[in-house]
């Protein structure tokens, strides 16, 4: 499997994750598509969050510390609002919307 964005081909593992990472926003939407899911704000903010953690730590957090971290950004933010934007593991599907390479164990640190 492959994303074709602004006609070049990125290279994925076996699963739909990026091989190297691509900060574009061209990428997040592409692949959003792919996984159909319609990008919100909150959604980018998830994204977003994502992608600092990922430059400033070399990988993306677990789901527990990501909900915790998403505090400052997303007050409020629960278990159930993540589910909501990534029906299938915020962790796991947030990293590979956010085009990012596949998280480290069970989505991280």
């Amino acid at each position: 499997m492959s994303y074709t964005v602004n006609g070049n081909e990125l290279e994925t593992d076996g699963e739909g994750y990026l091989l190297e990472p691509d900060y574009s926003d061209e990428v997040v939407r592409v692949i959003a598509a792919a996984e159909n899911i319609t990008l919100t704000d909150d959604h980018w903010k998830v994204v977003n969050y994502l992608r600092d953690e990922y430059r400033e730590h070399g990988h993306t957090p677990n789901f527990r510390n990501m909900l915790k971290g998403l505090g400052a950004v997303m007050p409020g933010c629960d278990s159930k609002a993540l589910y909501d934007l990534f029906p299938t593991g915020p962790a796991k599907q947030g990293a590979k919307v956010a085009g990012l390479p596949q998280p480290l164990g069970k989505g991280g640190y």
